[in-house]
């Protein structure tokens, strides 16, 4: 099941990663794949956090959501050949502005993506407890 869980999901986060890059198109500077990796980076903190939360959502489907969807959405390996891109073709301001707000940005969404998170099942817990 997992498995099949996994390609399904997989197939969800590329289709969805093609579909933004078609919307979001730079000549000089690779703000797709940027965007996609913050919002990869925010959404796996945002669902892990808040899946392991629930124990009505078994960890396999948690798993399979994170490693699927997230996993095949954002991509590692196109940042690294942009950047390598934007250096080779001198583009040295462009290469370092792309690494570094795709390292601290990616930092700095994880982290939002957790506290999201965090708040949305605290206020969730309040609501139960005043019978809302």
């Amino acid at each position: 099941m997992y498995y099949c869980l996994l390609v399904i999901f997989g197939m969800i986060g590329a289709t969805s990663r093609y579909a933004l890059g078609l919307f979001i198109s730079v000549e000089q500077f690779p703000l797709a794949t940027l965007i996609v990796n913050l919002l990869g980076c925010f959404l796996l903190a945002f669902i892990t956090y808040f899946f392991t939360q629930f124990s009505s959502i078994p960890a396999i489907v948690a798993s399979a959501i994170g490693t699927g969807i997230i996993g095949s959405f954002t991509t590692f390996s196109t940042f690294a050949l942009e950047s390598t891109s934007l250096i080779q073709d001198g583009n040295y301001l462009s290469a370092l502005g792309y690494i570094l707000a795709s390292l601290f940005g990616g930092l700095i969404a994880s982290a939002l993506g957790y506290k999201v998170s965090k708040s949305l099942i605290v206020r969730r817990k309040r609501g139960k407890k005043d019978g809302r």
